[in-house]
């Protein structure tokens, strides 16, 4: 998994460790919602948290490829995990670049493993760089950005992590053109992403199935910034993320809701959620400036250009919380 953490990247690298048939072999930190040290501190904490010590955190690039980077406080509040407080990782992130730990996985295992990036995709094209044969090496590549005939969630035209770094996205698009269907990436974009819409009742599902002693009540009413009392500290941790997210989407009159999108890549990753695709050819404007980061799909081959991803266009927001309140009561109830 390649993230940049951020509260939906937290609530997929949880859910992939609540799954017991998921070998996560290393989780490799990009800049994008905060700094990249921050991610790393971020994914070593909630590794920790889940008794998985076992799992590589690596950081890799520390900058877009073309332009600055813009983090997202506003968002993901200013660690990248809202409200949440996690004790201090006891580990470090390892010595060696996360561009070299991709290339070595994927040789070590060829045909394997599976590339989850819910990030800019900076790592991703440093390391289709050093080494062009990872299309054939990895066994798929999931992809959580882009937004297609869709409203942007960044500018009215493009979604976060592509905007972030359009020059890598463009770069990963085009290494995969004209490959087998079954070798394009899946890509996640904001027209599927934003239909898993998660609502306080969520939490109060998942407080239940961890056998927390009370309700778990995050309500639009209460005052912002309160905190979880939850007898969990999963429950209580996933609670204090979201009631930020929750509150940011309320400031954008979208609701007391959350989009978790990342969590909906994740699932697409592990193989447990049904969705359809349809593919198409991608551009990635890098040139004008109000356009940055938007992406184009050619599903009619108008441009008579190969495809280069495989877009999400339909999913089942009902099966995924259900699957996700499941998975992570699980989770937290091993885990304390």
């Amino acid at each position: 998994m390649d993230c940049d953490t951020g509260i939906d990247d937290a609530l997929a690298l949880l859910y992939l460790c609540s799954q017991p048939h998921v070998d996560l072999m290393a989780v490799t930190s990009t800049p994008g919602n905060v700094d990249a040290d921050q991610v790393a501190a971020n994914n070593l904490a909630l590794l920790q948290l889940c008794g998985r010590g076992d799992v590589p955190v690596a950081i890799g690039a520390r900058a877009p490829l073309e332009i600055p980077l813009v983090t997202t406080p506003e968002t993901h509040g200013p660690q990248g995990i809202g409200y949440a407080h996690l004790p201090r990782a006891r580990r470090t992130p390892e010595a060696g670049d996360a561009v070299d730990l991709w290339i070595e996985q994927a040789r070590a295992r060829p045909g394997e493993l599976t590339a989850l990036i819910t990030a800019p995709l900076t790592n991703f094209a440093l390391a289709l760089r050093a080494e062009p044969r990872l299309p054939e090496l990895l066994a798929g590549v999931v992809i959580m950005g882009g937004a297609y005939y869709y409203q942007g969630n960044t500018t009215p035209t493009a979604e976060w992590n592509t905007h972030v770094d359009p020059h890598a996205a463009a770069e990963v698009f085009a290494a995969f053109a004209g490959r087998p269907e079954d070798r394009l990436p899946v890509v996640c974009a904001l027209e599927t992403t934003e239909r898993i819409e998660m609502h306080p009742e969520h939490l109060a599902a998942l407080a239940e199935a961890a056998g927390c002693a009370e309700p778990e009540l995050v309500l639009p009413e209460q005052a912002e910034g309160t905190r979880s009392g939850a007898s969990n500290q999963l429950v209580r941790t996933v609670s204090d993320m979201l009631r930020f997210y929750f509150e940011f989407h309320r400031h954008y009159d979208q609701g007391y809701v959350a989009h978790v999108h990342d969590y909906f890549a994740a699932s697409v990753a592990a193989g447990t959620a049904r969705y359809s695709t349809r593919s198409a050819a991608v551009h990635v404007e890098t040139a004008a400036p109000r356009l940055l980061g938007t992406t184009v799909a050619d599903y009619r081959g108008l441009w008579g250009e190969p495809a280069s991803a495989q877009i999400v266009s339909d999913n089942r927001p009902a099966e995924a919380f259900d699957e996700l309140v499941r998975s992570l009561g699980a989770l937290a109830r091993r885990v304390g």
